[in-house]
Order: structure tokens, then sequence, then C-alpha cells
């Protein structure tokens, strides 16, 4: 997931032209790797924040509800075990352990509401889920989501200088 040289063609230019949109759309890339850098520095991880955003210099992202550790927990022990995969698109439900199921499937249900909103001082901003396709038997995580909260801003710029084909 985060090792964008690994990833197929249309993830390549999916991550690219949202990228590209979304650092448009907050004043510059300069705007956007300095928010990614902004989320970065907050350990544990952003996500768990009990404010709810994060602010840069020339940009927030906001998200409106709380994510409690346990369900931090087991996000990113998902996206830990996939970071190295080739793609985006691979089922989180899919899980022998019952026990871990039952977990995961949990956690989809409280974070699927979960909407993030980044807004700039000099720009329109943008929106996104960190679930990319949410149905009964399928949940895939979205790639962009992952990007900026888990994979390093030199991801974002290998995904901002991609040269479609």
């Amino acid at each position: 997931m985060c090792n964008f040289n690994k990833h197929d063609e249309d993830t390549k230019a999916f991550i690219h032209l949202f990228m590209k949109k979304a650092s448009q759309n907050v004043g510059g890339v300069n705007f956007l790797l300095n928010l990614i850098e902004a989320i970065k520095q907050n350990r544990p991880n952003a996500l768990i924040l009990a404010e709810k955003k994060v602010i840069s210099k020339e940009a927030k992202i906001e998200w409106n509800k709380v994510v409690f550790k346990d369900k931090f927990d087991v996000l990113e022990e998902i996206i830990r075990s996939h970071k190295s995969n080739e793609g985006y698109n691979f089922n989180i439900l899919e899980e022998d352990n019952s026990k871990k199921s039952k977990k995961i499937l949990n956690m989809v249900k409280t974070l699927a509401p979960l909407e993030f909103t980044v807004s700039a001082n000099d720009g329109d901003g943008f929106n996104f889920k960190i679930f990319d396709k949410l149905e009964d038997d399928f949940v895939s995580i979205n790639p962009i989501f992952v990007a900026i909260f888990f994979c390093s801003s030199e991801f974002t710029k290998k995904a901002l200088k991609y040269e479609m084909v």
C-alpha cells in the first residue's frame, strides 16, 4: 500500500490525479505536504486525537468522529499487514480467525460514517472517507486515507510526480 512503485497503473493514476487535485485545492503541493507532515508529528497517530483535527500553517484537516484506540489498533494492524502489498483493493473482511473477524467488522461499523475535511486558507479543500468500497461482504480501505495518515510524504511526492501513460 505504501510502496507507490508496486501499485498497478490504474491505482497509480487514481492516486496521482487525486493528490494533484487535492494539492491544487489546498493552495499547492507544499501546503499539502506540510499538512501531511503535521499529521505525522502526532504520536501515536493523529486519528486518535480528542480534538479531531490537525492544523498546519496553511491548511487543516478535521473529522467528524473520535476514533478510539481499540478501533484504531484494529485498523492499524490491517494496514500494517498489507503495507507492502501491491494493491489497495483487498477485502479487509477476509479473515480466518473468527474473533479477529468480529473485531474487524465492529471497527468497520464504527468507522464507516467517519469523513475527513481538508480545508486551506487559499483554496477550496476536499473530503474523503476511510473506506473506498463498503458492501455487505466486501470492504476496502481508501488509498488516499492510507497515503495521508500512514504512508510517508515520499509516497505523496512520488504520486504527484507520476506521469501517466
